[in-house]
């Protein structure tokens, strides 16, 4: 853990008597237990050396066994450990949410009907091509922004194999990925402007072959 909270009415209440060295010992044995988030190592000497408390080793050892527990596993605090649990859990339940989102997004673009020129409805076995030549440039695209935005654009565009190879060479000619990503346009403003039809100076030497060879394109 990275922050956790600290009541100091409680912890004023509970640290009165303490001098302020132990005061100190405590507090940076509360740090390193929160930021490992696993029991002290079970001699004092180490625990002292790992908070930089050397020369207060009485000291540490004191504040270790009235605060502290002593396990099999090392040195735990109750208080401390339903703090970690309860982080944890937090952290667990925002992972599923942002993965049930992101999850809910791509399926809503994969599977929206998309019309041909003719106005002819594009199957899902289509949209699927396209989300895999999405996931070929989207790979090679520096600036990884905005991802359904930019999955809405292609699914606009439709580009087959033939423009896919355009956008990537593109990409490599306008050597978008050594400037600074602030000069990088985003993914979704690169596409709906055509870009990859722009004129360059200069073209880059370096190929595609990795993914032609991949996706078996002669």
């Amino acid at each position: 853990m990275n922050y956790y909270q600290f009541h100091i009415g409680d912890y004023s209440s509970h640290t009165r008597h303490l001098s302020p060295i132990e005061d100190i010992a405590y507090r940076r044995l509360l740090d390193l237990y929160y930021l490992h988030e696993r029991p002290l190592n079970s001699g004092s000497s180490s625990v002292a050396r790992q908070i930089n408390m050397r020369e207060f080793e009485d000291e540490v050892k004191l504040i270790l066994e009235e605060f502290f527990t002593l396990s099999d596993d090392g040195w735990i605090n109750l208080r401390a450990d339903k703090e970690i649990a309860h982080y944890r859990g937090k952290v667990e339940q925002a992972s599923r949410a942002g993965k049930a989102s992101a999850e809910r997004r791509f399926n809503t673009c994969s599977t929206d009907v998309q019309l041909t020129n003719n106005h002819k409805p594009i199957t899902n076995t289509h949209n699927k091509e396209y989300i895999d030549r999405f996931d070929i440039f989207w790979k090679q695209y520096p600036r990884k922004v905005a991802k359904p935005n930019a999955l809405k654009s292609w699914l606009k565009i439709k580009p087959d194999d033939v423009v896919l190879k355009k956008m990537l060479d593109a990409i490599n000619q306008q050597q978008l990925p050594s400037k600074e990503m602030q000069f990088v346009p985003h993914p979704a403003t690169w596409l709906n402007a055509s870009r990859w039809e722009d004129e360059v100076a200069t073209t880059s030497s370096s190929s595609n072959e990795w993914w032609m060879n991949d996706r078996r394109i002669k």
